[in-house]
């Protein structure tokens, strides 16, 4: 790790969390120059949902590669720009019967959200934006400006005049209808909120913490939206292309968001590309008018148009959904082992947060994760939950050995035997048949 320590910037963070250097992946592992072999729960920050090097899409890329195929073109019409549109308008917009139009923003999430903020405020002529406590929407400086951890908000990089903070679903309590406040505020001329341009939410809040917002929440700030004249903004980076179970996030909620940012696994093998779905009669840009030199990765549209096969029949949702109860299934177990850990969790698809009673230990137990051969990272206000986040696709006994070191981290770090109980077997066979 020499090298890292001498020549790279400070601002590195995972190659400290994961001190080692990788050679090679494949699949739900990740290999160490030596050789060891890691069960990555990690998958990129959510960017490798199909897992490392996925097979059908690597050859696809090679054989693109070796056709001599564009590699860059801006937004010039290409082979396989076209094949991307095409497949993604058959596969995934005209099933749920949607009308998109396709903004193809710069390579990253940040990028397609910073169009989503831009588009908002020319389309309604407003200046104002309402975003929501624990939000991370990215590091660029309109996206941080509605990013609400304090850790990134720096007051040197942000302007906060034009954003607002309003409580996500469940921050004042189960009891305490958010979305009432919000349009309670907005009706109210003497609030000091003025009318916005947008509300820009993540219906799963994964950097903050794996907050999941209800249907009913999200039904309601949508109509707030329709009642104020403000665009509805879904980021979908993290928890998009079928992380959450669907292959949009809000597919359960009903909505029809007028903008939506998909990043991350839209490529579908960590090849940089970003996209800003708009509703046609708001796609009001003028020629030119956002651009940027990588919004045209050919390589990202080959691997993006071959990911979308998984969704090509409802199969796949189908396996994510019995993946996601087999892992509810052997955190339970855990709960059950593990008693004096107060350990409590909460997901949906294949992101899901754990917590124990002692939140300050959390990276101490992710770091014995890595020690032990997982790779998991922390999320939320003070890194304090671990998030889980394993391939799509991955098979019942990876996902299970990558639980039991999961297990035996929280166990070392708190000093706790795992007990046995009579609901074990039970369990255990829940477990094995999900």
């Amino acid at each position: 790790m020499d090298i890292f320590e001498r020549r790279e910037s400070q601002v590195r963070s995972y190659s400290r969390a994961f001190p080692t250097t990788f050679d090679r992946a494949s699949g739900p592992y990740l290999f160490g120059v030596d050789g060891r072999r890691y069960i990555d729960f990690f998958c990129g920050a959510g960017a490798l949902n199909y897992g490392h090097n996925e097979p059908a899409l690597k050859h696809a890329l090679i054989e693109y590669l070796s056709g001599d195929g564009v590699l860059h073109a801006l937004d010039m019409a290409t082979a396989a720009k076209g094949r991307f549109l095409e497949r993604f308008e058959r596969v995934i917009l005209a099933p749920r019967g949607f009308d998109y139009r396709v903004q193809f923003t710069g390579p990253t999430g940040t990028n397609a959200v910073e169009a989503a903020l831009k588009l908002a405020r020319k389309v309604t002529g407003r200046r104002q934006v309402i975003a929501f406590t624990r939000a991370y929407h990215g590091l660029s400086a309109g996206a941080l400006a509605v990013t609400a951890n304090s850790a990134y908000r720096d007051e040197r990089f942000l302007e906060r005049g034009d954003v607002a903070f309003m409580p996500f679903d469940g921050y004042l309590g189960a009891n305490v209808d958010s979305a009432a406040y919000l349009r309670r505020v907005l009706e109210d001329e003497a609030s000091g909120i003025g009318q916005p341009a947008a509300i820009i939410v993540e219906t799963i809040q994964a950097e903050g913490g794996i907050n999941i917002a209800s249907s009913e929440w999200l039904r309601s700030i949508q109509a707030i939206c329709r009642e104020t004249g403000a665009l509805l903004i879904v980021d979908d980076i993290q928890i998009g292309c079928g992380r959450s179970g669907t292959f949009f996030s809000f597919e359960a909620a009903g909505l029809e968001p007028d903008l939506v940012v998909l990043s991350k696994s839209i490529s579908g093998i960590g090849l940089p590309m970003s996209l800003l779905l708009i509703k046609p009669a708001l796609d009001q840009w003028a020629p030119g008018e956002h651009t940027g030199t990588f919004r045209g990765n050919n390589a990202a549209f080959v691997t993006a148009a071959e990911a979308l096969r998984f969704w090509e029949t409802p199969d796949f949702a189908a396996q994510i959904a019995q993946s996601s109860e087999q892992l509810r299934a052997r955190l339970t177990l855990m709960q059950t082992r593990l008693p004096d850990a107060g350990l409590t969790f909460r997901g949906r698809g294949l992101i899901w947060g754990v917590e124990t009673a002692r939140p300050e230990a959390h990276q101490d137990i992710a770091r014995e994760c890595f020690a032990r051969g997982l790779i998991v990272e922390t999320c939320g206000g003070r890194r304090r939950v671990l998030k889980l986040l394993p391939p799509l696709n991955v098979s019942h006994e990876v996902l299970i050995a990558g639980l039991e070191i999961l297990e035996a981290a929280i166990s070392t770090v708190l000093s706790l035997t795992p007990a046995t109980s009579d609901t074990e077997p039970a369990l255990a066979a829940q477990s094995s048949r999900a």
